[in-house]
Order: C-alpha cells, then sequence, then structure tokens
C-alpha cells in the first residue's frame, strides 16, 4: 500500500487540488497587483511593470485619496445607504415573508402570486426611472434605498426559512400570552440569526457596491457613492475626480491613485465577510430545504 493510499488521498486527489491551487493562485494575482502598486512608492514606480511586492513601501497614496473631500463625501453617501438600507431590508423583508407564512393572512395566496410575478417579469430602467421620478427622489439617497427595499427573490428564500421551523414552538408562545408582533420577536427571530446574519451581508454588498442606480438617480457630486466615484477616477485619466490638494515635493502616479481607490472601495467587505461566513453558509442553506 502506497503512502498515498496510507493517508486516504488518490493521486487524482493530489492533482485536483494542484490545478486548484494554480487556479486560485491565476485568480489572486489582480488583486495583489492592485494592492502592489496601490502600496509603492512614486520614485520606483515603473509603468506596465507587473508588481508582486512594492519594491519601496509608501502609504502616500492611500493618505491622498482619505483625505480629499470627494472620498469623504462618498464614504460617507456609501456608509449611510449601506447601513439604513440593509437595517429597512432586513425590516422589510423579515416582517413580509413572516406574515405570508401565515395561512389565515387574507388574500395570502394572491400576495404571493404577485411576488412570484415581479420576480419573473421586471418593469425595466425607464418604467423605474419615471417612479423615483414621480416620487421625488432624483438626486436623493433615498432613491437608492426604496428602489431596492424588497426583493422578490429573497423574501421567497426567507419565507422558506420560516416554514422549516416548528409550529409548535409558535403554538406554545400564543399559550403563554404572546401577540403575534410577541411571537416574532421572541421565539422566531432568535431562531433565524443565521438567516439574518446571511441575509445582512447579502443587503450589505449589494448596498456598499451600489453603482447603476447611483449612476442615474444622482446628479450631484457630492451625493455620489464610493463606487461611482472609483469609476470616476479609473476614467478620468488625470485622477482629476478627486479634489485633494498634494504637497508640491511629492508626485504620485495616476495609477496608484486609482487602484488606491479600489482597495479602500472593496476593503470594508473583506473585513466583514470572515466574521458572518459560517451564519453565512448556514443561512443560505437553511432557508433552502424545508422540513
Amino acid at each position: 500500500m502506497s503512502l498515498v493510499q496510507k493517508k486516504g488521498l488518490t493521486l487524482f486527489d493530489y492533482i485536483n487540488y494542484g490545478l486548484l491551487l494554480i487556479i486560485s493562485t491565476v485568480c489572486m494575482l489582480p488583486f495583489i497587483y492592485v494592492v502592489s502598486v496601490s502600496l509603492t512608492d512614486a520614485s520606483v514606480y515603473e509603468p506596465y511593470k507587473f508588481y508582486i511586492f512594492p519594491e519601496k513601501f509608501s502609504l502616500a497614496a492611500y493618505s491622498y485619496i482619505l483625505a480629499t473631500k470627494s472620498f469623504k463625501h462618498a464614504l460617507t453617501n456609501t456608509v449611510f445607504i449601506t447601513v439604513v438600507g440593509t437595517i429597512l431590508n432586513l425590516l422589510f423583508t423579515f416582517t413580509m415573508a413572516y406574515g405570508l407564512t401565515k395561512k389565515t393572512l387574507p388574500h395570502r395566496k394572491f400576495i404571493i402570486g404577485i411576488v412570484v410575478f415581479t420576480l419573473v417579469f421586471q418593469a425595466g430602467i425607464v418604467p423605474n426611472y419615471l417612479l423615483i421620478k414621480q416620487l421625488g427622489l432624483l438626486n436623493s439617497h433615498w432613491a437608492l434605498i426604496w428602489s431596492a427595499m424588497i426583493s422578490s427573490f429573497n423574501l421567497i428564500v426567507v419565507k422558506s426559512f420560516f416554514d422549516s421551523l416548528p409550529s409548535e414552538l409558535e403554538d406554545s408562545a400564543r399559550m403563554d400570552g404572546c401577540n403575534e408582533v410577541g411571537v416574532f420577536l421572541r421565539i422566531v427571530l432568535p431562531l433565524s440569526m443565521p438567516a439574518v446574519a446571511a441575509f445582512t451581508l447579502f443587503f450589505a454588498v449589494s448596498h456598499w457596491n451600489t453603482y447603476f442606480n447611483a449612476l442615474i438617480y444622482l446628479s450631484d457630486a457630492k451625493k455620489w457613492t464610493l463606487q461611482v466615484l472609483v469609476k470616476n477616477l479609473i476614467m478620468d485619466a488625470n485622477a482629476n475626480s478627486v479634489d485633494g490638494v498634494m504637497p508640491e515635493d511629492i508626485v504620485l502616479p495616476v495609477e496608484s491613485i486609482r487602484l488606491a481607490s479600489v482597495v479602500i472601495a472593496i476593503l470594508p467587505i473583506l473585513v466583514i465577510y470572515p466574521f458572518l461566513q459560517k451564519h453565512f453558509a448556514k443561512g443560505v442553506l437553511l432557508g433552502s430545504v424545508k422540513g
């Protein structure tokens, strides 16, 4: 018996793991390049050169980006949209999903049918824009929040998760004197923490990465989100989209500023994700089966 067989791994397993490692490394190389260039000192930076490690470490690009008014406005706007939008997403999605699990709800099947209909058929960009305009939400952060308030797909998944919970627990809570609000807050919600964690991550990532809706609904540069600002930095050859003031003795390459803004834009999600990862996987699986 070979050493490979004693460890329970076959030759195919080692080949498979080796290929996955190579593919993972190739996928990570662009991210490594972005981080490396953003940390490279301007005195040693060479265009069109691939950097794995900075030849000379410098945080000048990050200091420049973080000191600009445009970035501060964009970061504040994005944090506001993400926090408020995520809270409202959780509130409306979970309360509506819980209500749809009740067979005594009037016109329950009709409401579920409407939800499924919107999942298959969507109005499109122009009707949504006209709706936001009629509501007076153009050039407002609330246009980004209200337009993404409830996702039909997420609502159905959360409803399926609630359907999988034992109904006996709710019945016992009602026997103890809890009303429907008390049952939801004291019984259902604590049992739904994995789903809450999973969808918190879903909603937060969606709002943090808001780009297209912000591009359509926001015309004031002071109300731009972080993703719109990063897009303007990348597309503007002179990096004039950031109104910072650099010391005269420091000249930063445009590429460093661009890539530093990219790293800052994705860093919060990378930091938060590991803490929610175990709840993320568990919450999605619980919402996908019943019984």
